[in-house]
């Protein structure tokens, strides 16, 4: 199963990942973000359910994708674009694709200081 992790990554976190996958450590496929409002931000929840509907279907079209979720195709365009724009999701030939059959979110909530 091809899945993702979408995670809240330091700078750091992220380089130490890329340094253990150049050192043969397999990382899997991972989508970082620098703060929890980025992440909330970027994937609101009618874009969740935009990915939710493109998991595991290979390309697509907007107006497919506007379809599934059952919204207008100019406000789906609007959230496929940010979505591109943030590297989640990407463009191939006339359509769009979300490459994974599965999706992992992954962050830590502590307490505030």
């Amino acid at each position: 199963m091809n899945i993702v992790t979408l995670s809240v990554a330091s700078r750091d976190d992220v380089t130490r990942r890329a340094l253990a996958a150049f050192g043969g450590d397999a990382q899997g496929a991972h989508h970082s973000f620098a703060s929890p409002d980025l992440l909330w931000q970027t994937l609101t929840r009618k874009r969740w359910d935009l990915i939710q509907a493109m998991t595991g279907q290979g390309v697509m079209s907007i107006r497919e994708a506007a379809r599934r979720v059952g919204r207008d195709m100019k406000a789906v365009h609007g959230d496929v674009q940010a979505l591109i724009g943030a590297g989640v999701i990407h463009k191939e030939g006339r359509g769009i694709v979300f490459p994974y059959d599965g999706v992992h979110v992954d962050f830590m909530l502590t307490k505030a200081a």
